[in-house]
């Protein structure tokens, strides 16, 4: 039976195929409600909301025997940083089609096939379920849980999407996946903001894929100018594992990068309304910030260019409907242009300001710049 199921896995495109308990395991447990407690988790309060059903499988589901945990690989094929500063920086798993859709696509595939053939019942997850991923994939086979809190494979690096099926079938679970980090430290060393500080555990609230993505408020001042290009996610503790070198790039077309999000200009970015985000990104993870967020990043990283031709990007944004767009353009204003300038249009904005987001950029010149 286990051998069939690797097979189907295999067959509908998935790198990698583990078989793991249905449980995490107590340290996992221990850890994820210590990383809960010591509020390392930012403002996402769905972490600690779901806590007992994402640490134990069985809560979720009191029927689950085994945990089918399937792998896909979105690698690169080599370091993805992107050092252009005219232009934005996207993360990998961000450039090719949403691997939400593709993932479940191919999890209820794998499902059905093993209802059809083996027996049990199935159900699927991806992400966005309350699953403690990486410890059962740990668990699984599939690889282990890095210093930069990703899941890392011998054979696929830091680049892999996981899946879940969960069954009533008993399978027999794999040999658990060993950690073969060692004393490599070059994830912490390379994360822009030390976020890294504690091995194995990530402060989120310093985190620039965290800031960018999930964190709803503006980039807090201090991170912002480590942010550089950065306009959805950050890569770098994953780009510089050496465990990449082993891992060729990915084999799925639907997940190599499409045009529009491989170096696309700030400009062209800066200048994206609400209908022409939503078509440019309809297919894409991007989509989940929205556009008002999205352009906040941009105009951060317009104001780390350092060109000042690109001020009058930043300037058309003063009359955004959104203060958060607003809020990023006077902060890249502030970077771009010498500060006399920056107050005469101070003066002319401000009498017409109200939000007082923005209003505290333009009253913080030396924070801001």
């Amino acid at each position: 039976m286990v051998a069939s199921l690797r097979d189907r896995a295999a067959a509908l495109g998935f790198d990698a195929c583990g078989i793991a308990p249905p449980h995490p395991g107590e340290r996992a447990q221990r850890d994820f409600r210590a990383w809960l407690a010591a509020g390392q988790h930012g403002t996402m309060a769905w972490m600690s909301d779901t806590a007992d059903r994402r640490a134990d499988p069985r809560a979720l589901w009191p029927d689950v025997q085994a945990v089918i945990v399937v792998g896909l690989s979105y690698a690169p094929g080599g370091d993805p940083r992107l050092r252009a500063p005219e232009r934005g920086e996207i993360s990998v798993y961000a450039r090719g089609r949403d691997y939400h859709d593709i993932l479940k696509k191919r999890l209820k595939a794998l499902a059905r096939w093993l209802g059809a053939t083996h027996g049990g019942d199935v159900k699927v997850f991806t992400d966005t379920a309350p699953v403690l991923e990486k410890p059962l994939a740990r668990r699984a086979g599939v690889g282990w849980t890095g210093k930069h809190t990703n899941l890392v494979s011998r054979t696929h690096g830091s680049w892999l999407f996981l899946g879940e099926v969960f069954t009533t079938l008993p399978l027999p679970p794999d040999t658990a996946e060993t950690d073969h980090c060692g004393t490599c430290r070059r994830c912490a060393a390379a994360c822009p903001t030390d976020a890294l500080h504690t091995p194995y555990r990530m402060d989120v609230p310093r985190c620039l894929a965290y800031l960018t993505i999930e964190h709803a408020g503006p980039v807090p001042r201090p991170f912002r100018p480590a942010l550089g290009n950065r306009v959805y996610g950050c890569d770098d503790c994953l780009a510089v594992c050496p465990w990449n070198k082993f891992a060729p790039g990915t084999g799925e077309p639907l997940l190599r990068p499409r045009a529009e999000a491989l170096a696309p200009r700030l400009q062209d970015l800066a200048a994206l309304d609400d209908a022409a985000f939503r078509e440019v990104f309809s297919t894409s993870p991007v989509k989940r910030v929205g556009r008002d967020k999205f352009l906040h990043n941009v105009l951060i990283a317009v104001g780390n260019s350092g060109d000042p031709a690109l001020a009058p990007v930043a300037e058309r944004h003063l009359a955004d409907p959104h203060p958060l767009v607003r809020a990023g353009a006077v902060w890249a204003l502030g970077r771009l242009l010498p500060e006399s300038d920056v107050t005469a249009l101070a003066r002319a904005q401000r009498p017409a300001e109200t939000d007082p987001r923005v209003l505290e950029e333009w009253a913080a010149p030396g924070a801001a710049w």
